[in-house]
């Protein structure tokens, strides 16, 4: 027998609704969103637009204008690294 495959609705990056809702309203997710907010209205990006807010590697308040397809590539380049 195989593993049992989960169901339910999804986003279109993939992750699975009921636990990136959960996420999203825990102290660390709700912090990622918030500076994702607003990243994106000091740089001027509207629903819709073609571009997205890119943060500098290790940022989580400072970034660039960039087009989806480069900034959604380039995910695991920016994942902050702890010391250890």
């Amino acid at each position: 027998m195989g593993r049992k495959r989960k169901s339910g609705p999804r986003y279109a990056n993939g992750n699975r609704k009921a636990p990136q809702k959960a996420y999203n309203k825990t102290k660390k997710g709700l912090r990622l969103r918030v500076n994702a907010n607003k990243l994106r209205k000091e740089l001027g990006l509207k629903v819709g637009d073609s571009r997205d807010a890119a943060h500098y590697k290790g940022s989580s308040t400072k970034g660039r204008p960039m087009s989806r397809s480069k900034n959604r590539s380039r995910r695991d380049s920016l994942k902050i690294r702890r010391k250890g």
